[in-house]
């Protein structure tokens, strides 16, 4: 009926997800191949063998003296016997006894091995061989119970629906292919040799560990009181507690032990696994369908056997050898009544008791998964002993869908899981990718990306990795470390070995410290950077570097997150010297004023916000420079005239357009520097004479159309920038600027150049751009120290031979037309276009990029 391929065919699904089925389900399907083979063997034995030989029963006559109908002595003669044909010899011995008064021919049994010896009486029939053909096909409808004649049938069909029932859940589309991927996933899980090496390589810390965890935590907190200034030895203690900071949980002095390097295939495929399960969490966690669904299978099943049981054995007994028939046919064949046997009755019979015990048995099992499935909270998976069992102390509990398969999976091995469960772990997750980070940048693909920088420093720039590579540690000569977008930066202790590292840069990378290194960073950090998004990023343990000198810190500062930024413990660091806040502030945080003893420089660059509040100022009184950059300032804050030690101030970028104030500036004796560079401002009060001291003034990009002579009683400039405004006239007293360096009132209107100008002999740099300059005069040949010049942009027609005069001006440093310079005598041409020496190329190159 079937062929192998066929039966095998019904296995092809424990192979695929063997790991997804417990013992009971193994069991029930082993059942159910038994039933189902039981089933076929009664189906086919019924086809082929099956069948009810029926003899009429002789009633008492009527007639005569108590007798039955009788028999007569069969007539060998009987032309009915002596047909040689083959249905006279099989009817033979299927005729049973017939009336006496009938008509039909005398029957006589011969004498045959299949019955021994003759038979010693007579029986007279009516009845034919097509008669008791039909009298048996009518007797196997009407004598015979019908479970004796569909039992094969319905143990088929009960067992097909058992066998689907038990596994629906894998069929279901929309749980087939959730099961589908979890199993892929499992398997290559189980599989990769990620698996092996973080189990084997990064198990319990022991207690040797754990003793170097502590030593480390009472050397920094030795090193912390040892850098306090003040005298409470707890002190230290209590600025940790407080500060809340959490240093990496990584052992201190001895290295986790250095895993084998995963070839490239490996590790990417390990990343790619890790991506999967977090996606597969996410899209299996949200929902408890194939939880529900093997439940409502069970419940299904459970009924299923109680349906079975229930009709089944009340049909036992009614499967006989022996059925007496009365087939209402007595008008076709001169009986009423026929005694008939079932040859298949004893088979029958027994391979019912076998099928109600499989039944029983697979019941009983039923009974058990129901039990199991609602015993415990299946829906809900807790890691907790393999978290005991391994480092991995992150791996989260899981739920819904993710926990049943997990649950099921127990029951197969409980190895799976915990193999599982290192793709859970972002510690896990963590540490491959310290592993392929370092297998791909090697000490000297690093040692190619450093740079020197313009103050001839080693500065090294990571971008977008997925840590810190160890080898950045073993640079023991750079000097400028900036990490950017690193999401899991690390500094471990190895950092000590970089002596010479003074500068950090941490750009939306809020990185993790290890004590010791934190320990290095307090004793050899002196500037950082931090930008940031969100002051969650600013890494705690910034605001304890006691050493650090300046402190830039880039990000959203607004008045509404200033109680969460923690600049409350920047107290702590007391040797903060400069503090730069770009950010969007609308006042000034009261806890910078805890910097003012040693604070002395402040720099404030908002993104267009208006900064409000100012009087925290007042409070900042060594405070040496101080800049407020794009604050939306309509006037010079009054706070400022406070600071007495200020030297610098630059309101840059700011909406101020009148600047009487200036008058107060005299009271700052030290203030040798004021920049209010792009602003609006229309013009300079007298009162500007009043700050005698100013050595360094910046107007540029205002809106001044004219200079006012107090201006040039300001005998110490050195520096004077009024470019980018509306001035048409130099006055002549810029002749008295003696001090004068630097020069610059390009992008003006100015038509004519002061001959009093070139009385300024210290000038080096000279702009005059863009204006409408029409003549240069020859006195220019007084400026003997010029090294730079600006002409280009003029109405210019010539250039002053004089220009040979100025011995230290090349051409590299002369911006002008070339069809001007070429009208110039050849032999000043050549004396400009000579080399200069390295000092003089150099300086005259450092004043064009300062400008």
């Amino acid at each position: 009926m079937f062929t192998l391929t066929e039966v095998a065919s019904l296995n092809d699904i424990q192979p695929t997800y063997r790991i997804l089925k417990p013992w009971w389900d193994v069991f029930m399907d082993y059942l159910g191949i038994v039933m189902l083979m039981l089933a076929i063997f009664s189906g086919t034995m019924q086809l082929t063998k099956d069948q009810v030989v029926c003899l009429p029963i002789l009633e008492q006559t009527s007639e005569g003296s108590g007798g039955f109908y009788g028999t007569q002595p069969p007539d060998p003669a009987d032309s009915f016997w002596n047909k040689e044909n083959s249905i006279g010899e099989q009817a033979a011995p299927l005729m049973a006894k017939r009336p006496p008064n009938s008509v039909s021919p005398t029957i006589h049994l011969p004498q045959s091995p299949a019955f021994g010896q003759p038979q010693p009486s007579n029986v007279r029939t009516k009845l034919d061989f097509q008669q008791y053909v039909f009298v048996n096909q009518m007797c196997y409808h009407v004598a015979l119970p019908w479970y004796s004649k569909y039992f094969p049938y319905l143990a088929l069909i009960h067992t097909i629906v058992l066998m689907v029932s038990s596994n629906f859940w894998f069929k279901y589309p929309k749980t087939s292919s959730k099961v589908e991927h979890f199993v892929s996933i499992l398997g290559k899980c189980f599989e990769s040799p990620w698996t092996t090496k973080a189990l084997s390589e990064t198990a319990c810390e022991d207690s040797e560990e754990n003793k170097q965890r502590l030593a480390g935590a009472s050397s920094l907190l030795k090193h912390l009181s040892t850098c306090s200034e003040e005298g409470s030895p707890n002190q230290s203690a209590q600025i940790l507690s407080k500060s809340g900071v959490a240093f990496s949980a990584e052992k201190l002095v001895s290295e986790i032990p250095s895993m084998t390097i995963l070839d490239k295939k490996d590790g990417e495929q390990a990343k790619a696994l890790f991506e999967k399960v977090r996606k597969f969490r996410v899209h299996v966690e949200d929902s408890d369908l194939i939880y529900r669904l093997y439940a409502i299978q069970t419940v299904i099943k459970t009924v299923k056997f109680i349906l079975i049981l229930s009709y089944t054995t009340t049909f036992v007994a009614s499967i006989n050898f022996n059925h007496v028939c009365e087939p209402e046919i007595k008008h076709l064949t001169g009986y009423v009544k026929f005694h008939c046997t079932h040859n298949m009755a004893f088979m029958l019979k027994k391979l019912l008791i076998c099928y109600i015990v499989l039944i029983c048995v697979y019941g009983v099992i039923c009974i058990y998964t129901l039990f199991w499935l609602f015993r415990r909270p299946l829906k809900e998976y807790s890691f907790e002993k393999v978290r005991e069992e391994s480092s991995f102390s992150d791996i989260p509990d899981v739920k819904n869908d993710f926990a049943f398969l997990l649950h099921m999976v127990d029951q197969y091995d409980q190895l799976y899981s915990k193999r599982f469960g290192v793709f859970l772990s972002e510690v896990s997750e963590n540490k491959l990718r310290e592993i392929s980070l370092n297998h791909e940048w090697t000490y000297e693909k690093l040692r190619q990306h450093v740079t020197r920088n313009p103050q001839e420093k080693l500065d090294l720039h990571l971008f977008m990795l997925s840590g810190v590579p160890d080898a950045v540690f073993d640079l023991t000569d750079l000097d400028i470390l900036k990490l950017e977008l690193i999401p899991e930066a690390k500094l471990t202790p190895k950092i000590s070995q970089m002596i010479n590292l003074q500068e950090l840069h941490l750009y939306h990378c809020p990185a993790k410290v290890e004590q010791n290194a934190f320990i290095f960073l307090c004793d050899h950090l002196r500037c950082l950077h931090v930008k940031f998004t969100d002051v969650a990023e600013i890494p705690s343990w910034v605001y304890l570097l006691k050493n650090l000198r300046e402190l830039y810190l880039v990000g959203n500062l607004n008045s509404e997150n200033n109680k969460l930024i923690g600049l409350e413990s920047l107290r702590d660091l007391r040797h903060l010297k400069v503090l730069h806040l770009k950010s969007n502030l609308t006042k000034i945080p009261s806890n910078i004023t805890d910097l003012s003893p040693h604070l002395l420089r402040l720099l404030i660059h908002n993104d267009g916000t208006k900064l409000v509040v100012l009087n925290t100022l007042k409070k900042m009184i060594n405070l040496a420079e101080l800049e407020l950059h794009n604050c939306e300032l309509e006037r010079i804050p009054h706070a400022i005239f406070s600071l007495n030690n200020l030297q610098e101030l630059d309101l840059k970028s700011n909406n101020i357009r009148t600047i009487e104030e200036v008058i107060s500036f005299q009271h700052l004796k030290r203030l040798i520097c004021l920049k209010l560079w792009y602003n609006k401002i229309i013009s300079i009060p007298l009162s500007i004479s009043q700050v005698k001291n100013l050595e360094s003034l910046h107007f540029s990009h205002n809106k001044l159309e004219s200079l006012p002579l107090s201006l040039f009683a300001l005998l110490k400039l050195r520096y004077l920038d009024l470019s980018h405004n509306s001035i048409a006239i130099i006055p002549p007293e810029v002749g008295f600027l003696q001090n004068l360096q630097h020069f610059n009132i390009a992008g003006n209107k100015v038509e004519v150049v002061p001959k009093q100008l070139f009385k300024c002999t210290m000038l080096r740099i000279l702009c005059l751009s863009h204006n409408c300059i029409t003549s240069i005069p020859e006195k220019i040949c007084y400026l003997s120290q010029l090294t730079h010049l600006e002409l280009k942009g003029n109405c210019l027609d010539r250039l002053p031979v004089q220009l040979g005069h100025c011995s230290l001006l090349r051409r590299s440093c002369l911006v002008v037309e070339d069809h001007l310079f070429d009208s110039l005598p050849i032999e000043v041409k050549e004396k400009i276009n000579q080399e200069a020496s390295v000092s003089f190329s150099n300086g005259c190159k450092c004043q064009s990029e300062g400008r």
